[in-house]
């Protein structure tokens, strides 16, 4: 019977969302639109007939639908494009979202709503939606114009912000606070995890989905590319991390494969398919009675959305070196909320820390945006020249300069190319430092959980975690290797640039101290995090000297293999990243 019951609520949910999709795209409208005015029609606050009879099971196939909506947008996610825009799109999102949280936060408190509300409001204005802006300029034939390339790579930007946010909205949520230093630290781990599994990830699953794809049919690609990312995402879960994290991530890992585009190609009707349950499940929980009772919050936030966004967006987004006239076209591109915002909304329902009217109130204000961004992106580009007529001469050639100053810090010289030099160097010393503490983390989860206890050896508590410790060390020697190496590399550089020659003969020698000081405190910090983040499988203090020494003695002798070792992994995930499939969205 429950059979018969399933099928039938699957069945009034798939024809409503048909029937709105060719309906809205008569209308040359969002069909999210049109997902979500269905869902508001069949459910259970709208009309006194009863569509859905069992919305338990439509919520977890949404949840399905949220899970294959982000790895389609890790599918869109590009490195190599982030690369080019990332500064500037960094800069620009940044202060849109410490902007957008700020004002969502304070209209939360103005209308006397809970500080967890506020918070989450903030959070939701905070994310625009990468769906609804890429329809949006793909209809308006305006998608390889050079703003919107930079609105992709803001939206990329946003994406990977909103993982951080989501997190610490977590922690908030369970711990009722967020000291500063609990911050960093939630933070850290995270940025830790997401570093350590984009490398290893490179270097592994692009190689086995163009494996499967060179010897396999579509159906078997596709049933093998979503087990990864249904694997991955329990994975990131049993970690203690969202879902969306772990979806978005996976994506983002499958992307960097040759196969990408046969990938998006057979994943998308999926996605379709569960995405439209998901937003029609969104449209199922909003009650009209409580949007006509909050209709002057729905306003009054779908106002900010609009001015702050355009203006947070416009603002950074000239900060970061871009003229006028993009950087307006840009805010008002980016001038609305969409999927992650519905995902953040729903965090706070299943943390059950939000009010149940803060829901309905984000879906009405992105439903209206969703409307309204076409015709912002049409009106931007005669706002621009309406706005480059009206202000005065002076305001228009302060701006000029200021935009001309900043295009001339970005010429290639030579103190810019020993910048980036330094800025490579750390980024070096910094990922592999990651790798280790990660390799020790991994071993001590997993003699946490059993996995190295094994009689074979011993049954001595100690002799395990020694013999843990011990592998661990051995699996990241190539790692430690390259981060004595590259901060080495590093202080020399340094040295050289900040000791003059005006010290005659001992300038060498003071440069070659101050050299090795850099490398010495980089393995000393690597130490330190070793001990304090794998405590579980850390030996002995007299064993552990024995093994550091042991250590020693093999990176002397096998040094050389070492560097080659390590030279293979980091010229694999160079390889995987310079593919020339990956300016398939260009």
């Amino acid at each position: 019977m429950h059979g018969i019951v399933f099928i039938q609520d699957l069945a009034t949910v798939m024809l409503v969302a048909g029937l709105t999709t060719v309906l809205f795209q008569r209308l040359r409208q969002p069909v999210v639109l049109g997902y979500i005015i269905a869902g508001v029609l069949i459910g259970p606050h709208t009309l006194p007939v009863i569509f859905i009879h069992d919305e338990e099971t439509i919520r977890t196939l949404s949840e399905l639908g949220m899970i294959l909506l982000l790895f389609a947008l890790g599918l869109e996610f590009s490195l190599k494009k982030l690369r080019a825009v990332g500064g500037a799109a960094l800069v620009a999102a940044f202060a849109e979202i410490v902007l957008m949280v700020w004002i969502g936060y304070e209209i939360g408190r103005f209308f006397g709503w809970t500080a967890m509300d506020s918070l989450f409001l903030g959070a939701m204005l905070s994310i625009s939606s990468t769906t609804i802006i890429m329809k949006a300029l793909e209809d308006l034939g305006l998608k390889r114009e050079r703003f919107a390339q930079l609105m992709f790579g803001i939206l990329i930007v946003e994406d990977l912000l909103a993982i951080v946010l989501m997190a610490l909205l977590t922690g908030i949520a369970s711990t009722g606070g967020l000291e500063a230093g609990e911050a960093f630290a939630a933070v850290g781990r995270l940025g830790l995890f997401m570093a350590v599994s984009l490398v290893v990830g490179l270097l592994l699953v692009p190689r086995v989905v163009d494996y499967i794809a060179r010897v396999s049919r579509n159906d078997v690609l596709l049933v093998a590319v979503l087990g990864i990312c249904f694997g991955f995402c329990l994975l990131v879960t049993e970690l203690g991390y969202s879902v969306a994290l772990g979806a978005f991530m996976i994506g983002a890992i499958v992307a960097e494969s040759e196969s990408v585009a046969r990938i998006e190609r057979i994943v998308m009707p999926v996605r379709d398919m569960f995405s439209a349950v998901f937003f029609v499940a969104i449209g199922m929980l909003i009650d009209p009675d409580l949007l006509v009772e909050y209709a002057l919050p729905i306003t009054v936030v779908t106002i900010a959305v609009v001015l702050g966004k355009v203006i947070t967006c416009s603002f950074g987004s000239f900060v970061a070196g871009n003229d006028g006239r993009t950087s307006l076209r840009v805010g008002m591109g980016l001038a609305q909320i969409g999927e992650f915002s519905f995902v953040i909304a729903s965090l706070g329902l299943t943390l059950k820390v939000t009010s149940g009217f803060l829901y309905p109130v984000a879906v009405a204000v992105s439903a209206i945006t969703t409307f309204l961004t076409p015709y912002l992106i049409r009106s931007s580009d005669p706002l621009a020249s309406f706005l480059g007529r009206a202000l005065p001469a002076r305001v228009t050639g302060v701006f000029g300069a200021y935009t001309e100053w900043m295009g001339n810090l970005g010429l290639q010289g030579q103190g810019a190319i020993v910048m980036k030099m330094i800025r490579r160097l750390v980024w070096h010393v910094v990922i592999n430092t990651a790798l280790v503490v990660a390799v020790f983390i991994g071993m001590a989860f997993a003699y946490r959980r059993g996995f190295l206890h094994l009689d074979v050896f011993s049954d001595d508590p100690m002799i395990r975690r020694t013999l843990a410790w011990s592998l661990a060390a051995l699996l990241s020697l190539p790692m430690v290797v390259a981060t004595y190496r590259k901060a080495g590399a590093l202080g020399m550089l340094l040295a050289e640039l900040s000791i003059p020659d005006r010290f005659g003969e001992r300038t060498w020698r003071i440069r070659a101290v101050l050299g090795r000081i850099i490398p010495v405190m980089s393995m000393l910090v690597l130490g330190l995090l070793v001990a304090a983040l794998a405590s579980t499988i850390l030996p002995p203090r007299e064993v552990a000297l024995v093994l550091v020494l042991i250590g020693i003695g093999l990176t002397w002798l096998l040094w050389r293999v070492l560097v080659q070792v390590h030279a293979r992994l980091q010229a694999a995930i160079r390889d995987t990243l310079e593919k020339p499939g990956q300016d398939r969205h260009e």
